[in-house]
């Protein structure tokens, strides 16, 4: 489910993302009917490209919401593996929580982290060795120029929790203007 698109919009454009060799398409034979696309190798090579555009987004534009702005935490999230650069000796994998408030269900994220690279999911694997959680406002205090994770509850190994907030930090500062703002 994603805010502001139609399921038949939705599928249209996973269709085409499949016809255009970006996306995998497994349909399961199960009631009710389940579909898992997956990037394909030609589509990961895209990863440090969204990565660059998302810190030159961290440099240049990100300020803090507007009353009434909705600010897509998951967004940032999911462009973790262009964004986290581990160190190639860090393995484990963290869960970041965001919170449920008013009609918006609790997110789940899976980082995991291996091999000097970050990965992300929305659903299930492995059982994560650290949890994250917070609000929306926590999450956009943190992520954001703020750069405050107080609000946040962090709990498990927080050596690789404190990991991927550092992570997230050094994007959000590391072209330097948005830590002069």
């Amino acid at each position: 489910m994603l805010p502001g698109i139609s399921t038949e919009q939705l599928r249209s454009r996973l269709n085409r993302m499949v016809a255009d060799g970006l996306l995998t398409r497994q349909r399961y034979r199960e009631v009710p009917p389940r579909v898992d696309y997956e990037l394909t190798e030609r589509s990961r090579e895209l990863i440090p490209v969204l990565g660059a555009l998302a810190r030159w987004g961290y440099d240049w534009t990100w300020s803090a919401p507007r009353p009434g702005e909705d600010v897509n935490v998951g967004a940032i999230f999911r462009l973790a593996p262009g964004l986290l650069e581990p160190p190639a000796s860090l393995e484990g994998t963290v869960e970041l929580i965001v919170e449920a408030e008013g009609d918006s269900p609790e997110r789940q994220y899976l980082v995991t982290l291996g091999d000097g690279r970050a990965e992300v999911s929305e659903v299930g694997g492995e059982q994560p060795e650290a949890t994250v959680r917070g609000t929306v406002a926590a999450w956009v205090r943190a992520l954001g120029p703020e750069g405050s994770s107080d609000a946040l509850a962090v709990s498990g190994r927080d050596a690789l929790a404190g990991a991927v907030l550092d992570g997230f930090a050094r994007a959000r500062t590391r072209g330097g203007a948005v830590a002069a703002a």
